[in-house]
């Protein structure tokens, strides 16, 4: 293990080894406080950022942060490593590699060069450098990188901001889910998913609600996926029934343990991604699969403990996380950036900057990246700092982001987006739903030819029968 010791003034300060100085690196947040091994003092993050540039990249395929024999997300991170798409940055440190994305984030082939290296960097890289950047430096790389992804629309692309449309309710009560589908519809929304958070994890309740949205959208012809965010043992249980499953959804995280909590791992994964493959829905595209993860998750499992027994950051662990994604080709993947709650990310200042962090870590290996931006009631946060963060995001390049009735998700209990956010932020930064999206809401009336939502009276709208007898 190596030692890093970095002076400051008349103080030097030491580091023993990466998992200690990626943590002591780390903007300050709350769940590194909690974990026990955040700097003391801005004296100590500003030393260790000082001495995490002048790490060699190649530091981190030789040293692991979990290690390899007892983590099968290390194994994964380590033997898929693209050593090709590595050679262009190899011979850089951490600070040369945040110097070479600046600078090839305003290139006139950025989205080419980004490509072309993002499987050559393991997620400790992208934490590493991210722990370098200012929030403009996040955001100006996160915007040049491109990744798109398909199944019955396409997600990513330049000028395009889709949605979860998100219609949980707290009894899965089939007329108020159908009245939020009709709203978040009537107002542009659902061009990623039609996704679904069920009160309860019983089969038959997901099949039912799966059935619903199915219905809807093949009544009404609509370009969209569904998704019920079962557990993913379920939707197989409910693939192997027949059930019309679009795509499988499944919370993960960045050390094997901490996806052990979730009750899934490696194998599981593939045979999901495996049993959605052979259903082939898409029509567009094949990305089949829905991720989610937020910083905290292994800390909250007991499961963030890296070489030495050290803890290791959560941003980092969260960054590992995205390892596990892009095996399986996801149509979307999302970090749920304030729901695990203040002991993770205290306030609106640490929520703003984790959302920043993952969403640039996710593009720059390789996911067609949303962020679910949201707060618990407890967080010393508020929608003032919801509506920085959406904008900023949006600035970014994010792929997409929750649509809510209210921002008040009335079933989990938390703050999110609302479907007047997404316009809000479509307006302003002159973005457009997914092309196939548009071009529906087009033929419907329901935009005009700058893609922008018309007034519509729902008792003259094609979609009316889901409101029901009135």
């Amino acid at each position: 293990m190596t030692t890093y010791r970095q002076r400051c003034g008349t103080t030097t300060y030491t580091f023993d080894g990466l998992v200690d100085l990626l943590a002591k690196a780390s903007p300050e947040r709350s769940g590194d406080q909690l974990a026990g091994c955040a700097a003391e003092s801005d004296a100590e993050r500003a030393a260790a950022q000082w001495a995490l540039a002048d790490v060699p990249l190649t530091a981190f395929l030789a040293d692991a942060v979990v290690p390899y024999e007892t983590d099968e997300v290390t194994r994964l991170i380590l033997d898929s490593h693209d050593a090709a798409a590595f050679a262009p940055v190899a011979q850089l440190t951490v600070g040369g590699l945040r110097d070479w994305l600046l600078e090839a984030a305003v290139a006139p082939d950025a989205a080419e060069q980004l490509r072309a290296v993002s499987r050559g960097l393991t997620p400790e890289m992208a934490a590493a450098v991210s722990k370098l950047m200012r929030n403009q430096d996040l955001i100006l790389v996160a915007r040049a990188v491109q990744v798109t992804s398909a199944f019955r629309t396409t997600i990513g692309l330049p000028g395009r901001f889709s949605t979860r449309l998100q219609p949980n309710h707290p009894t899965d009560d089939p007329r108020g889910i159908s009245a939020s589908i009709l709203d978040g519809l009537l107002f542009g929304c659902g061009d990623a998913v039609i996704g679904i958070n069920p009160a309860t994890d019983s089969p038959q309740a997901a099949a039912d609600l799966i059935h619903l949205i199915d219905d809807v959208r093949l009544r009404h012809d609509i370009p969209a996926q569904s998704c019920v965010l079962t557990h993913v043992t379920t939707t197989i249980g409910l693939i192997e029934a027949g059930v019309p499953v679009d795509l499988v959804f499944q919370s993960i995280a960045g050390t094997e343990g901490a996806n052990r909590s979730f009750g899934v791992d490696l194998s599981v994964l593939r045979e999901a991604y495996d049993a959605a493959r052979s259903l082939d829905r898409g029509t567009v595209g094949t990305n089949a699969m829905y991720f989610e993860t937020g910083q905290g998750s292994a800390l909250s499992a007991g499961a963030h403990l890296g070489t030495g027994g050290r803890p290791v950051d959560q941003q980092t662990l969260e960054a590992r996380a995205y390892a596990v994604a892009r095996e399986f080709e996801p149509l979307l993947v999302n970090t749920v950036v304030g729901f695990i709650g203040p002991e993770y990310l205290y306030d609106g200042k640490q929520i703003i900057r984790a959302g920043l962090e993952d969403h640039f870590c996710a593009k720059l290996l390789g996911l067609p990246m949303g962020c679910d931006v949201c707060y618990t009631n407890h967080a010393e946060a508020d929608q003032d700092d919801m509506d920085t963060l959406l904008t900023l995001l949006g600035a970014a390049g994010c792929s997409f982001v929750m649509a809510i009735p209210g921002a008040d998700d009335v079933m989990l209990g938390y703050q999110s987006t609302s479907f007047h956010d997404a316009l809000y932020v479509r307006r302003v930064l002159g973005l457009r739903p997914a092309p196939e999206f548009e071009a529906w809401l087009a033929r419907h009336g329901m935009v005009d030819a700058a893609g922008r939502v018309r007034p519509v009276d729902p008792a003259a709208s094609p979609l009316r029968a889901l409101a029901g007898p009135q």
